[in-house]
C-alpha cells in the first residue's frame, strides 16, 4: 500500500483542505481510496467525482507503457472511491468550478506522488501546482461590455534524469499561453511585463523549472478582477531529496504603491492599476549538486532557447 496527501488553500490562505489518498496494489488490480480527504467546502473549490476520476487516469496514464492505445481496457483494473460528502465527490449544492482547476491539479499531484513510492524513478517532482486563473472584465466608456479570462503556466518539476521546463502549463491545464497582440488588440489591457520568474524552480540534482510573471494594466473604463490561484503557501514539494520550488505571489500596482493580495480574491481596478500574477516553480529532483544560484540547466540545454524581451520606452 501507498499514501499520500497534500493540501489546498482556503480563502485566508492556509492550507486547510487536506487531499488524502491510499493506492493499493492486489492481483494485477489498482484502489485508489480518497477517505480522510476535507469534507465538502462552502466555496468553489468542491470537484466533481468526474474531475476526481480524471485526475487518477492522468497520472496512471503518464507512468505507463505510452504505447499502449488509450481505450476503455486501461481502465478495467482499477477502482476509485471517494466519501460522499468530500471535497472530491460532493453532494448537491455544492460549487464546483473552481475544483476543475485547482483541485483538479492538487489531486493530480497527490496521485503522482503515491505512484512515485510505487515506481521509483519515474515519476518528477511537483510541478507548480495551479492554473493561476485570471478573470477580468468591465464597461468600457462607449458602453461596450468585456471579458478577458486566461491560465498561466508555472514551473514544471524536475525529472528523475533531467531538469523540469519553465514557465508551461502542466497536468490538468492543456491549454496555451495567450499572445500579447491578442490580449492588447481585443482588450483594453496592456500586457506590461511577460517573463520567467527566475531561480523559483527548487535546487536538486535535477532543478524544478521556473514559474512565470504576467503583468496587466487596464487602459480605459472599469473592471473587476477575479484571481484563483493556490501554492502561495505551500511550496511545490521537492523528489528524492530535492528542494521544493518557490511559492506563487499577486500584487496590484497603482499611484499609491504595491499591494500584495491574496491567491484567491475579487477586486475592482481603475486605469492605470496594474495587476502581477507570478505564478510558483516546480521542485527539484534529487539531493542538491549545484549551487541554487545557478540558472535552470533545461533552460540553457540545445533544445531550449530563453529570449528575454523588453517593451520599449
Amino acid at each position: 500500500d501507498f499514501e499520500a496527501h497534500d493540501f489546498l488553500e482556503d480563502l485566508e490562505g492556509a492550507p486547510t483542505i487536506r487531499i488524502a489518498l491510499r493506492f493499493e496494489l492486489r492481483d494485477g488490480s489498482a484502489r485508489f481510496d480518497y477517505a480522510g480527504t476535507s469534507d465538502q467546502v462552502p466555496f468553489p473549490l468542491n470537484a466533481v467525482f468526474g474531475v476526481t476520476l480524471s485526475g487518477v487516469y492522468y497520472a496512471l496514464r503518464a507512468v505507463t507503457d505510452p504505447t499502449i492505445p488509450m481505450n476503455e481496457g486501461c481502465f478495467r483494473p482499477l477502482s476509485v472511491s471517494a466519501p460522499e460528502g468530500s471535497l472530491l465527490n460532493p453532494r448537491r449544492p455544492a460549487p464546483v468550478s473552481g475544483g476543475n482547476v485547482e483541485t483538479s491539479m492538487r489531486n493530480a499531484d497527490v496521485v503522482l506522488r503515491a505512484l512515485a513510492r510505487a515506481a521509483p524513478g519515474r515519476v518528477p517532482a511537483c510541478s507548480g501546482g495551479t492554473m493561476s486563473n485570471v478573470m477580468l472584465g468591465g464597461t468600457l466608456p462607449g458602453g461596450r461590455t468585456w471579458s478577458f479570462y486566461e491560465t498561466n503556466g508555472c514551473g514544471m518539476g524536475a525529472r528523475p534524469t533531467s531538469d523540469g521546463l519553465s514557465g508551461i502549463h502542466a497536468h490538468m491545464t492543456n491549454t496555451l499561453n495567450t499572445p500579447i497582440e491578442a490580449i492588447e488588440r481585443e482588450f483594453p489591457l496592456r500586457v506590461v511585463r511577460y517573463e520567467l520568474a527566475e531561480r523559483t524552480g527548487g535546487n536538486g540534482r535535477h532543478r524544478g523549472g521556473d514559474g512565470l510573471i504576467r503583468s496587466l494594466e487596464l487602459t480605459e473604463g472599469c473592471s473587476q478582477a477575479t484571481l484563483l490561484a493556490d501554492r502561495h503557501a505551500v511550496q511545490p514539494c521537492g523528489a528524492e531529496g530535492g528542494e521544493p520550488g518557490a511559492c506563487g505571489r499577486h500584487s496590484l500596482m497603482r499611484a499609491g504603491g504595491e499591494t500584495p493580495l491574496p491567491a484567491k480574491t475579487s477586486l475592482p481596478i481603475e486605469p492605470g492599476d496594474v495587476l502581477t500574477i507570478q505564478t510558483p516553480g516546480g521542485g527539484g529532483y534529487g539531493s542538491a549538486t549545484a549551487d541554487r544560484s545557478k540558472p535552470n540547466r533545461a533552460a540553457q540545454s540545445k533544445s531550449t532557447t530563453r529570449i528575454a524581451l523588453r517593451r520599449g520606452e
